[in-house]
């Protein structure tokens, strides 16, 4: 069966105060259909590839799932 699986991180405290909380964007990934059983959210750093909920749920995704984020810079960033 298809599923919306969400993935929300912030990696400094700055970004919890700033409308950018794990809370606020969990809150988004519901609104985007994901359940709450299928939203990983982890406090890590973007500058490290390693990060292991982000990997874990990578692994678990099937064909046909969908991956939703809030912003493209909480799963992949440049620098």
């Amino acid at each position: 069966m298809r599923k919306k699986k969400g993935y929300g991180r912030v990696s400094t405290k700055g970004q919890q105060r700033d409308s950018n909380s794990l809370e606020d964007q969990k809150n988004k990934l519901l609104d985007a259909g994901c359940d709450e059983e299928d939203i990983v959210l982890e406090a890590y750093t973007g500058t490290k590839m390693d990060r292991p909920k982000f990997t874990k749920l990578l692994e678990e995704l099937e064909p046909g799932d969908t991956l939703v984020v809030t912003k493209l810079d909480r799963f992949a960033r440049t620098a």
